[in-house]
């Protein structure tokens, strides 16, 4: 995950030096989850039929390679592109991969949480991805940025190479046709994904995107809050790690439905009022921000857990890739949707940073009315 923040943390940097319009920023921020999603449904489903510790660890590699590609290589913005959706790609062969890899050596009853505390590790990287880079880039260039992130890329498949033993490979149930109707047919688990889908296009769209609003609210009045927007990015990162574990036991005691249910228009009420408070002082508007963060993260850990609790073991893998490629969907469609509304109302405006929060409330909205299929009475044989 050291890569993770690469370009949202220097977007204000590539957009200047390739002359990228806010949409152009949009595309090489959303275009790493456009990677994910086309990987990810080949090679979280190869789970349910070989050791995923083996795709992770081939997975990781390609990581590495990509982020050394664009250190070497990315010398405008198309290069950028591809180098970017490559590292997406790898990061589709390593993060639900891995939890698979996790799931398959726990206990039943320690699933739920451990896949809790797996996903806040999700927030742990990123923030820490933030936090290094923002601290970095003024004694390093960028293109050095790339390879330290690479490094650690290796690193990871040092890691996991050495420390988690291999497992003899499942044995498949049915054909994988047959898996892929089923869980097309589950209308808990598509409610499961929308909500997914939801979560991730605001909380991709905003981490993309907060570095440039940070940068442009301290370009508009200088203040001591505002001088290193890196550190204001990772610190909102890490909060999602608690946010992520407390809502999945929030969702244990208090019922996962009802938890959803809530936790989704809150966090679409604070797209809003971040998004027309950009006047505010910074020493309001930063802790508004970093509660904000929060209340995106309580809905994430409590979607994945309730999913894979529900999910018999001989599909999850299946099951898993759809839910991957559904929710990092909609991490694609984050970053370019704020851009494209920043074009609309200006960049360089309180209109245009107001419209793309708007956007964000948008894709919560949408997540939010996902859940509230489940409802439904379901229909199908493989329905639960």
């Amino acid at each position: 995950m050291a890569g993770f923040a690469l370009v949202p943390s220097l977007l204000p940097q590539l957009s200047q030096r390739w002359s990228l319009s806010a949409t152009e920023g949009g595309w090489l921020g959303g275009i790493f989850f456009l990677g994910y999603i086309l990987a990810v449904p080949i090679l979280v489903s190869l789970t349910d039929r070989i050791d995923a510790r083996r795709i992770y660890l081939a997975c990781a590699a390609l990581s590495g390679l990509a982020l050394a590609g664009f250190a070497l290589l990315a010398d405008s913005f198309a290069a950028a592109l591809g180098w970017w959706w490559l590292a997406g790609l790898g990061l589709a062969g390593t993060y639900m991969p891995g939890l698979k890899a996790l799931t398959d050596r726990l206990p039943v009853a320690a699933q739920s949480r451990g896949t809790a505390f797996y996903t806040a590790t999700f927030g742990v990287g990123a923030g820490l991805s933030y936090l290094w880079i923002g601290l970095s880039q003024v004694l390093l260039p960028w293109p050095w940025l790339f390879a330290v992130a690479a490094a650690c890329a290796a690193l990871s498949v040092l890691l996991v190479w050495q420390a988690i033993s291999p497992r003899p490979s499942p044995t498949p149930v049915k054909a994988r046709r047959g898996r892929w109707q089923e869980v097309v047919r589950d209308r808990r688990a598509l409610a499961f994904c929308g909500g997914y889908f939801g979560h991730n296009w605001e909380l991709f769209g905003f981490r993309a995107w907060l570095v440039a609003y940070l940068t442009w609210t301290d370009a508009r009045s200088l203040d001591s809050w505002t001088t290193m927007p890196g550190l204001i990015a990772a610190l909102a990162t890490f909060l999602a790690v608690p946010a992520s574990i407390l809502g999945n036991e929030g969702a244990h005691r208090w019922g996962r439905q009802r938890w959803l249910q809530s936790v989704m228009p809150l966090s679409c009420a604070l797209a809003l009022v971040v998004g027309f408070s950009g006047s505010l002082p910074s020493h309001w508007l930063i802790p508004l921000i970093l509660v904000y963060a929060v209340s995106m993260n309580l809905d994430s850990a409590a979607l994945t857990a309730g999913l894979l609790t529900e999910t018999p073991p001989d599909r999850r893998g299946t099951t898993l890739a759809l839910y991957s490629s559904i929710g990092f969907a909609g991490g694609f469609i984050g970053p370019v949707a704020f851009g494209v509304a920043l074009d609309a109302f200006g960049r360089s405006s309180h209109s245009g940073w107001t419209a793309g929060f708007v956007t964000l409330a948008t894709g919560v909205g949408v997540g939010r009315w996902a859940i509230g299929k489940i409802d439904q009475p379901a229909t199908g044989k493989a329905a639960s």
